[in-house]
């Protein structure tokens, strides 16, 4: 499992007096308001993970926000050159800073390269992605036998997971592996 989620990517600056633009990569960019402090890693294409020596902790001065995204004021970066230097960076936080979730809420993050079983439990692959769609997210599943498997992440489908033991079982619906 994971130690540290990327909320969020620095996009510009916003006004002149070293507040920033961040792109939020979690589900409610309200979360903001909530948030102290914040890691700031340079890393490309960080999601998670432990931080690095590079990384930097910040604390938020203040959070507005402005269409989706969330307009951040970090303590001692007071003018649009000191926060141009962030451009790209990720913004995470620790596990222990992360919203709560539901019962049967996961952290994408989390679901990451576990191992998918069907019913029987056998094993039929790895769970690789996770798409967000706008009635439920779909499980991107790499199938041991090279093809690919959209699973709708729904309870019909998804019957268990444990990230724990590293696995998820589920009902694969007729029609979902026919060839086409």
């Amino acid at each position: 499992m994971e130690d540290f989620f990327k909320v969020g990517i620095i996009t510009s600056t916003h006004g002149l007096n070293g507040e920033v633009k961040v792109y939020p990569t979690t589900d409610d960019v309200r979360r903001f308001k909530r948030l102290k402090r914040v890691t700031l890693s340079m890393e490309r294409g960080t999601s998670a993970g432990k931080p690095r020596s590079t990384d930097m902790v910040l604390e938020i001065e203040s959070v507005k926000f402005f269409k989706q995204f969330a307009i951040l004021k970090f303590k001692g970066i007071d003018s649009i050159e000191d926060a141009e230097q962030y451009r790209k960076a990720s913004l995470l936080v620790p596990r222990s800073d992360a919203v709560r979730l539901e019962k049967d809420e996961y952290f994408v993050a989390d679901l990451m390269g576990l191992t998918v079983r069907n019913e029987d439990g056998a094993e039929i692959g790895t769970l690789k992605d996770v798409m967000e769609t706008g009635a439920n997210d779909v499980y991107v599943i790499a199938l041991s036998d090279g093809r690919e498997l959209l699973l709708p992440a729904i309870r019909q489908c998804v019957l268990e997971v444990d990230v724990e033991a590293g696995f998820v079982r589920v009902h694969i619906l007729e029609g979902l592996l026919d060839e086409t």
